[in-house]
Parts: structure tokens; C-alpha cells; sequence
């Protein structure tokens, strides 16, 4: 995002507004965001903030000619899991990465770009980080937008294995699930509490899913739930820290219920919980993940110190400075 900084794709989204922000705050005006507003109010996202340039992605390649940047951070991507369109999504998720890798890698550019636990699928093969091209190949997304980012993960693990040629700092990250300010234009996609923080306030029903699993309560599907501030505290890291490199993932380490996330939601606005539980819908019965839990070690051997929010904590912030004011936008 920037003439001296960050070249950032989806800067006016969810996590990418949120890195704008931290980026003012550490003294950064130089932040150029390459994104579509759309008609949606997503410029929300970053009307508190100072930019240099909003860049149209179709645009992006002929901007980036003879610049200089400090860092590309690249976040963008079409990610609904649910999206069909392969077309789409490979020349958005896939190919658009590859130039961005391509151009950090002939100018000597840091590139940290946005990989996904969606690459994991099932979780049958657990959630390790493993960087190797062996490793990942045995991965098996289970939605095209998974498999998108899985293409990108090992195209940069190829070249990496051979000894090829790379920006000078990389790193991907694979997001768990964040959640957090600034995600209200993602729709469906927005994290449950979002989705349903209007339903807790006015004291309506809550519904969650049933569990449709031997051995799990309704309710109890896990997820590891992390808030968005420490995500950009580990990509602020990464952009100070340029002898680190490598594929990462980005969770807390810890799988929390569906339950628990609006249970405390109920707790930071001191309410009585009233959640109903309904049948999953059919057609997402066979694809649904009913656990997820990082294994951040890896990231820890890298140098990280910065810690994870408890999920009660984040609930706890994430309503009371943003959800339950008038202005919900960082």
C-alpha cells in the first residue's frame, strides 16, 4: 500500500483497511490501496484514514511501472466459499498473485500476501503450516476459493524448494477466522457476531446451527476465532521484521464454539443469552467444517511474540468499541 510503503490490493477491505489504520498510526501517509469501492459504502472503510493514491486493480499493473515501494502487502481475493465461478475466481485469486509475485520479485519488493485455512478442507490432514511442497500437495481443499489460494501456496513453495528466484522478504498467511471492524461490507461472509449483533441488542432469537455429528453439541462446531488487531499485528511485524520469510499460519491456537462467540457477545452487553438452534441447511451438510484450530508454532520459531486475544476479550472489545456505537467503523 503506497508510493514508499505498501502497494496494497483490497486495502479497502476487511483486514486490509485495518493494516491502512495501523499504518497511519505508525506514522505512514505514504499508502497507496488498490481496490474497487463498489457502491456498497465500503469507502467507509477508509474514510478516517490518509492515502496516497487508490489505485483500480485493472489499473495496478501500468501504476506499478517504475515505482518503488517499500512492501506489497496483497490481500485481495474473492473469498465466498460458496463462489462457482472458476473463470473468475482463478484470473482474481490466482493469477493476479502471480504478477504481483512476479513484479516484488524483479524489483526487489517484500511481498506478504494472504493464503487461507480454507486451503486445509476437511482438516483430515490437520492444520500445520508445513511450507514443504509435499506437504501441501497432500492438502485437499474443499471450495474453489480454497483451492485458489492452495495453486498460489505452492507455486511459492516451488520456486522456494528449487532455489529459485523470490522477492526479498515473503510470507503467506493463512487466515483462520477473523473477525473484527470494517468487515460489515462482506455480506454473507461477515463473521456470525456481525451478522447477528442487531438480533443479540434488540433481544430476538439467535439462531445456530444443530449439529448434524455424532459426539458434538448443537452449537459447539469449532472454529478458531481471531480478532482482526492481532492480524495486523503480525503483518506489522512481518513489514519490520524483512529476515523473515516463509508461509505461516495466523490463528490463536485455540478452536472455540459458535456458542461461545455469542455467548459473550450476550456477556459484553450484560444480557441474558436466547439462542435457538436450527437444522443446517442440506446442501452444506457434506462440506461443512466442524473444527479448525491453527498450529502456530511456527510462527513463534520465527520470532513472533506478540500473543492472541482471548475470544472473550475480543467479543468484549470488538462490541463495546464498535458494534454497539453509532459509528462502527475503525
Amino acid at each position: 500500500m503506497g508510493f514508499r510503503n505498501v502497494s496494497g490490493n483490497r486495502g479497502a477491505g476487511f483486514i486490509g483497511s485495518n493494516v491502512v489504520a495501523a499504518l497511519n498510526d505508525a506514522g505512514r501517509s505514504d499508502v497507496a490501496v488498490a481496490d474497487i469501492l463498489g457502491h456498497e459504502g465500503k469507502w467507509r472503510n477508509l474514510a478516517k484514514r490518509q492515502l496516497a493514491d487508490v489505485v483500480p486493480p485493472a489499473e495496478l499493473g501500468h501504476w506499478l511501472e517504475g515505482r518503488r515501494l517499500d512492501a506489497v502487502v496483497h490481500l485481495g481475493a474473492i473469498s465466498e466459499t460458496t463462489a462457482t465461478d472458476g473463470d473468475l475466481v482463478i484470473e482474481t485469486n490466482f493469477r493476479l498473485s502471480l504478477r504481483l509475485l512476479d513484479w516484488c520479485t524483479a524489483n526487489r519488493t517484500p511481498f506478504i500476501y494472504a493464503s487461507s485455512a480454507a486451503t486445509y478442507g476437511d482438516g483430515d490432514q490437520g492444520f500445520d503450516d508445513d511450507p514443504s511442497v509435499a506437504a501441501l500437495k497432500r492438502l485437499r481443499p474443499m471450495n474453489l476459493y480454497g483451492w485458489s489460494k492452495q495453486l498460489f501456496d505452492l507455486v511459492v513453495a516451488e520456486r522456494a524448494a528449487k532455489g529459485e528466484r523470490l522477492p526479498p522478504q515473503w510470507a503467506g498467511l493463512k487466515f483462520f477466522n477473523v473477525f473484527g471492524p470494517n468487515e460489515y461490507h462482506k455480506g454473507p461472509m461477515m463473521s456470525v457476531l456481525a451478522r447477528r449483533f442487531d438480533d443479540i441488542k434488540a433481544g430476538r432469537v439467535v439462531q445456530l446451527f444443530k449439529s448434524h455429528r455424532e459426539g458434538i453439541a448443537d452449537g459447539d462446531q469449532r472454529r478458531d476465532f481471531i480478532y482482526v488487531d492481532d492480524v495486523v499485528r503480525v503483518i506489522m511485524w512481518l513489514l519490520a521484521t524483512p529476515s523473515v520469510s516463509g508461509l505461516f499460519n495466523v490463528g490463536t491456537g485455540k478452536a472455540r464454539s459458535f456458542k461461545d462467540l455469542i455467548v459473550s457477545a450476550y456477556s459484553a452487553l450484560g444480557a441474558k443469552p436466547n439462542i435457538q438452534y436450527v437444522d443446517m441447511p442440506e446442501q452444506i451438510r457434506g462440506s461443512y467444517q466442524y473444527f479448525t484450530q491453527s498450529e502456530v508454532d511456527r510462527l513463534r520459531c520465527a520470532g513472533y511474540n506478540g500473543g492472541f486475544t482471548a475470544l472473550e476479550d475480543a467479543v468484549d472489545a470488538y462490541v463495546k468499541g464498535f458494534l454497539d456505537r453509532a459509528d462502527r467503523y475503525r
